[in-house]
């Protein structure tokens, strides 16, 4: 907490009413609707997705072996790493300048916006390419001990240009708040990605690991500009001082998304080179399915809130009850879709793994476990994290992402070393409880923000069962642990279905579909 600092200008507001903390300010069906909405547009080309990534895994898995997904991961994780340094966070800070410039209905704005986010992004994509180039060999002796891998991590150069150009299309997509393009063009690279990357690694095994990302940043930057494509309006003729203005404001509040990613991603490399470096490549490669499948589920949540929630958080950032009202429903609908698929898989972790892999990658569940653990406090914190980028803080932003990587990475070193692979995994479940403990008192102090009473009843039910679960894995014999997580994933469903008629409108669905929820609302509601 002594790390994060404030600028008065930072306090600005009181705090909410008694009415607001209770949680009993009117319930903005429109509201619930849109992010359910969103999220049923993203969470659908994610299920998808899902299945596209299932299949993608399995073959990975049983072509490439622990130790050879391992590597897999570890490439994908230097190109995303230089890609976070070289882009410097203006994709992210395109897209809050285009959702607030779109909340004024200001084309002009818009225009001159993803002009030059265009430019930058071609500029940038260069500089990362030879960035990676030049300290290919650097990169590989740090990742691998050796330089033995320095000609693929010079060929991940390729990768970085076309994903920082693919990354200044989407800005614009997702700034427009264009949800439906979002999802087809998410969906079309898990289509794209799972046909290219399984016949190239099939053929060439550990060999065709890379050629294959570069095939997948091939067609990400195909699908990226024919949905983006359409959105580019004639930007007013520029000169070169409106240029720079327009660049340095992108840069300016970029800067913080940059350090940020580069946080992140950073911490995601260590923690991956401390496996290997400290147990293994083998054990790499479990923590990286682990991971995988770990985020899979709540991806599509967390996907929604960036590409919506952001925006519409945004356009609302200086009205600190509206603000603090989007959050708290968000965070609701986060938790009631997630839970019970959180759920699900501490219930069936060894089957899923299974599934997902293959019988070699069994000692991988204990990990999954803790990840899963972490991921559902991602569903509390980052909506209230939201709230610090829409309104600006750079410098309370980037000091509250500094103090987590700083404890992130200490944990990660001393739970390694100490419990291995595992640790892993533990480690990134105490880092988000850290997390948790240092955004809530920091956004109280921006935005006056409180956790409704609806949230901390649905929080309370849901975390005390996640805890039940996790600890009968351990306490109870294997079928009867298998049993008590089914019963808590039918409780959690429920409770989540009939919470969910219950804040949303159905009218305007379909009629079919209307019909259908209309019934189960009725059976619900008479279980009471």
């Amino acid at each position: 907490m002594s790390s994060v600092s404030y600028d008065k200008g930072d306090l600005i507001t009181p705090a909410p009413t008694p009415l607001q903390a209770a949680g009993k300010v009117p319930v903005a069906r429109g509201s619930y609707n849109q992010i359910l909405k969103s999220s049923a547009v993203i969470g659908g080309s994610s299920i998808l997705n899902i299945g596209f990534g299932i299949i993608r895994s399995k073959a990975m898995a049983v072509l490439l072996g622990p130790a050879g997904f391992g590597l897999f991961g570890l490439y994908g994780l230097i190109a995303d790493l230089t890609q976070s340094i070289a882009g410097m966070g203006i994709n992210s800070s395109g897209v809050r300048q285009i959702a607030e410039a779109s909340g004024m209905d200001d084309m002009e704005k818009i225009a001159r916006t993803s002009a030059v986010l265009r430019r930058a992004s071609v500029a940038l994509g260069v500089m990362g390419a030879l960035l990676l180039i030049v300290f290919s060999k650097q990169v590989s002796r740090l990742t691998f001990g050796g330089v033995q891998h320095a000609p693929a991590v010079c060929l991940l150069a390729v990768v970085v240009f076309l994903k920082l150009i693919s990354a200044g299309q989407g800005a614009l997509v997702q700034g427009m708040r264009r949800i439906g393009d979002l999802a087809k063009m998410s969906f079309l690279g898990a289509i794209f990605g799972t046909c290219i990357s399984i016949p190239i690694v099939y053929f060439f095994r550990a060999n065709g690991v890379v050629p294959s990302l570069v095939c997948v940043a091939t067609t990400s930057i195909a699908t990226s500009w024919w949905f983006s494509r359409k959105l580019h309006a004639d930007s007013p003729p520029m000169t070169l001082t409106q240029i720079g203005e327009e660049a340095a404001a992108l840069l300016k509040l970029g800067f913080a998304f940059m350090a940020s990613g580069l946080m992140t991603m950073g911490v995601a490399y260590l923690v991956r080179i401390t496996v290997l470096h400290k147990v293994g490549l083998e054990a790499t490669g479990l923590y990286q399915s682990a991971w995988t499948i770990g985020g899979l589920y709540v991806g599509f949540i967390l996907q929604a809130m960036g590409a919506d929630f952001y925006p519409r958080l945004t356009v609302n950032a200086k009205n600190n009850s509206e603000c603090n009202r989007l959050v708290n429903e968000q965070t609701l609908v986060g938790l009631l879709l997630a839970v019970p698929g959180i759920i699900g898989t501490l219930t069936f972790a060894p089957l899923v793994i299974a599934l997902f892999y293959s019988a070699k990658f069994g000692a991988a569940v204990g990990v999954l476990r803790w990840i899963c653990l972490g991921v559902t406090l991602q569903i509390i914190t980052w909506p209230m994290g939201f709230i610090i980028v829409a309104k600006g803080k750079q410098k309370t932003f980037f000091f509250c992402e500094l103090a987590w990587t700083i404890v992130a990475m200490s944990l990660a070193w001393i739970c390694i070393t100490f419990m291995g692979v595992n640790g892993a995994g533990i480690a990134f479940f105490g880092s988000y409880v850290f997390h948790l403990v240092l955004i809530y008192p920091v956004v109280r102090r921006l935005s006056g923000f409180y956790w409704s009473a609806a949230n901390m009843r649905t929080g309370l039910f849901f975390f005390s069962s996640i805890t039940l679960v996790f600890c009968a894995h351990y306490i109870l014999p294997f079928l009867w642990s298998i049993v008590f997580g089914t019963l808590a994933i039918s409780l959690t469903a429920a409770y989540s279905v009939r919470t969910l008629l219950t804040i949303v409108s159905i009218d305007d669905l379909p009629p079919r579909i209307h019909k259908s929820l209309a019934q189960l609302k009725l059976v619900l509601l008479n279980l009471r």
